[in-house]
């Protein structure tokens, strides 16, 4: 244990972890992809692995269905659905290119997966048909959801708003008003706008409504940055976290840190100790009482030194009130 407030995972993948996710309505239950080409289950309370099924190529990320099935995507272009009581695993449909992203919509149950053939697909879980493949202009590197809307980015800092009812055309397509390449994207609970990051320690707040009034509000801040003497060392922001209760979010970057922000008032609200390296995913439980924290290397400096680089591990975290809670 790093401090009593947390607890690390044990059997964690051998290779770089790619995303966590706690289940949407179970707080003990944390999925996990990895390089390793593994999806693992764990049981955060007892601290077990439950479950684990591979594809043949890295996994780039993982989210669950519900609360017994979980669905995966990755380098071999392979969109995973597996049933975790039988643990049994089936192909829901396939992609040109890798699978980068994927998530899935309660609200009209469809999965969406989004690829570097720069394309999102739509998949209905229980016929395994895709319902379609709408193109994006550019590589998918990241997407979120919330019940009315899916948000993409794209590499060439591009980002589109789809209406999950009717994805005919894209609602909005905007330029991101950071200068570099886009890493994460989350949605804000309250379904407002969204949150990006960049891998130039930068993240900005983003608001649907196109009203001068409201787009007057968006804002961009610098995160994620260590000073070494007279040099600012810039860090990627590569994973956002929204408390469901506050919409409070919290940030993880390649300096190993995780800061606690509360988007609505400009403010940090707290930053934890510095993990071994970067953190690579954010996840918290459905009921805010937890946070995962992925910490594993991502290659931001080359190939690690003779030494070797920290083990890639998960930590599991008790949330504090007054670290998420807007003052």
């Amino acid at each position: 244990m790093a401090d009593s407030s947390e607890i690390k995972l044990k059997s964690t993948p051998g290779d770089g972890i790619s995303a966590v996710r706690f289940c949407p309505n179970s707080t003990p239950y944390l999925i996990v992809s990895s390089w390793d080409g593994s999806v693992r289950l764990y049981d955060c309370f007892t601290n077990n692995q439950r479950l684990r099924y591979n594809h043949d190529r890295a996994v780039l990320d993982a989210c669950f269905q519900d609360a017994i099935h979980s669905l995966s995507g990755g380098l071999d272009g392979v969109l995973k659905l597996c049933d975790l009581n039988s643990n049994s695993e089936s192909i829901l449909g396939i992609h040109q290119d890798s699978i980068r992203c994927v998530e899935y919509s309660t609200a009209v149950n469809q999965v969406f997966s989004g690829s570097w053939d720069a394309s999102i697909k739509s998949w209905d879980p229980r016929s395994k048909a895709c319902l379609g493949t709408h193109m994006q202009g550019d590589s998918v590197y990241t997407m979120a959801l919330n019940e009315e809307k899916l948000v993409v980015g794209t590499a060439g800092r591009r980002t589109l708003v789809w209406d999950l009812r009717n994805m005919s055309t894209a609602l909005q397509k905007r330029e991101s008003s950071l200068k570099y390449q886009t890493r994460c994207i989350k949605c804000f609970p309250s379904r407002q706008g969204f949150v990006l990051s960049s891998i130039e320690g930068r993240v900005a707040v983003e608001y649907f409504d196109p009203s001068p009034e409201v787009q007057k509000k968006k804002y961009a801040f610098k995160c994620h940055r260590i000073k070494e003497g007279d040099i600012e060392c810039c860090y990627s922001v590569n994973a956002i976290s929204f408390h469901c209760g506050f919409n409070t979010f919290a940030t993880g970057g390649s300096d190993g840190h995780v800061n606690i922000w509360d988007g609505f008032n400009k403010k940090r609200l707290c930053q934890y100790r510095r993990y071994p390296t970067s953190i690579s995913s954010l996840s918290f439980s459905f009921d805010g009482s937890l946070l995962a924290i992925a910490s594993s290397y991502m290659y931001e400096q080359g190939e690690p030194s003779s030494a070797g680089s920290p083990e890639d591990a998960i930590y599991i975290r008790k949330v504090q009130e007054h670290e998420v809670k807007p003052k």
